[in-house]
């Protein structure tokens, strides 16, 4: 093996339930786990790896905000500047009207945001190749990758505590990531 690349001990779990046992003993003996990938989203998961709650609600907020912003700077804009019309005795700025039209740029472009935003976070683009541990992982077997250098647990203990933890197998990986 030559050293390009991180080094990674990777645990492959044949059951959910397994996997979420595993995950609270592999972090109650200090281990820290890199990530753990699955063929389905296991419920419960994110509170066991210890994430915290997206922001990505945040972003559609935002993004949200903008696009309210700018569908009623565009008719207002259209409306009373560009193009004053007083049409059936109704004055410039008739915002009811504008309710239909502010909700679908709101929608349109949180819905774009998340998605761009989401994207642009997960690193996941076009051209890019997907980083997997095990291509097993993307029809039936959950697995549990453990980066050696962010660990203070030497690597046999590791591969130990897999093993107890119910891992069908456990194998070294090197990574470039």
């Amino acid at each position: 093996m030559d050293d390009k690349g991180k080094k990674f001990i990777v645990g492959i779990f044949e059951d959910e339930d397994i996997l979420l046992d595993a995950i609270t003993s592999v972090r109650d003996k200090g281990v820290n786990i890199y990530e753990v990938y699955s063929p389905f989203p296991v419920h419960g998961i994110e509170n066991r790896l210890g994430y915290k709650r997206s922001r990505l609600s945040i972003a559609a907020f935002c993004f949200g905000f903008l696009g309210t912003c700018l569908a009623l700077t565009m008719m207002i804009g259209m409306m009373t500047i560009d193009w004053p019309m007083i049409i059936g005795g109704k004055d410039f700025l008739p915002l009811p009207v504008f309710i239909p039209v502010t909700f679908e740029m709101t929608v349109l472009l949180s819905a774009f945001g998340m998605v761009g935003t989401f994207l642009v976070v997960s690193d996941l683009k076009p051209w890019g190749t997907p980083k997997t541990f095990d291509l097993r992982s993307t029809n039936d077997k959950h697995v549990m990758a453990i980066e050696l250098d962010n660990n203070k647990v030497d690597s046999k203990k590791i591969k130990t505590i897999l093993n107890n933890s119910g891992a069908s197998e456990v194998n070294d990986k090197i990574m470039d990531l």
